[in-house]
């Protein structure tokens, strides 16, 4: 349940629209809904401004169907991430306006119009290799309420394609940069723009990559102030903390 849905909730009792039962049968699912093999937490968009979102992976396809149907009976909005297409045929069942994103390997289930966008966010890539995870990022930051621009394939290995887009940096809140193989595109950017930049290491690259470790290092280690680092392919990680910069400017 969001703020806005709660405080529509008491003004309806307030005004004498909605009895105290009525409220309270509303209400019984806070803050947590125990099903057993999850427990849902129905007071996440209160605290954190944004529903509890699903992460498919490892979780059976009833297991998914049932958390989202929970979810999107109190939820404006419904974030599932690394989901399969079976799982997306399997939602659809319960949920027929649900919405999926191949690349980025989302479900998106929404009732009525979601939030009007606030926030600013770029997602850069230093290549096309890395677009499953910065799409993950880039849908995800738009579902939670941002205006997103991508601005793709401009690594460091032609950085001269970089230089070309600075402009859109410009108009950016907050960057993130996914990036795999040496990922050296988030120290360039950190060292050419003002904005926080989130980087994402991907696990694309040969042998030495280590399937995204070279890459988190590098990061880690940049020498660029004010970028901040996320997890390995945690494209959602990187919307998510950019989504709590930008809620900053706008709440």
């Amino acid at each position: 349940m969001s703020s806005e849905a709660l405080r529509k909730l008491l003004i309806e009792v307030h005004e004498g629209r909605l009895d105290v039962d009525a409220a309270l049968d509303k209400l019984k699912s806070l803050p947590y809904e125990d099903l057993g093999f999850a427990k849902l937490d129905h007071h996440r968009a209160l605290r954190k401004g944004f529903p509890e979102v699903v992460f498919c992976q490892g979780k059976t396809t009833a297991q998914v169907v049932e958390i989202i149907q929970r979810l999107e009976q109190s939820n404006h909005t419904v974030l599932a991430t690394r989901a399969g297409q079976e799982v997306f045929t399997a939602v659809q069942t319960v949920c027929e306006d649900a919405v999926y994103v191949e690349l980025a390997r989302i479900i998106v289930v929404r009732r009525g119009e979601g939030p009007v966008p606030g926030g600013k966010v770029l997602v850069v890539t230093a290549g096309t290799a890395d677009l499953a995870v910065a799409e993950e990022a880039a849908v995800s930051a738009e579902v939670m309420g941002n205006q997103v621009r991508r601005c793709y394939d401009v690594g460091v290995a032609g950085i001269h394609r970089l230089f070309d887009q600075l402009e859109m940096f410009k108009w950016a809140q907050v960057i993130i940069v996914v990036a795999g193989m040496d990922g050296a595109l988030a120290s360039v950017v950190g060292g050419l723009v003002e904005q926080p930049v989130i980087a994402v290491p991907t696990s694309v690259g040969y042998g030495a990559s280590f399937q995204g470790l070279a890459a988190l290092l590098s990061m880690l280690n940049s020498c660029a102030p004010g970028v901040g680092v996320v997890n390995i392919d945690n494209g959602f990680g990187a919307a998510a903390l950019a989504n709590a910069i930008t809620r900053l400017a706008y709440h």
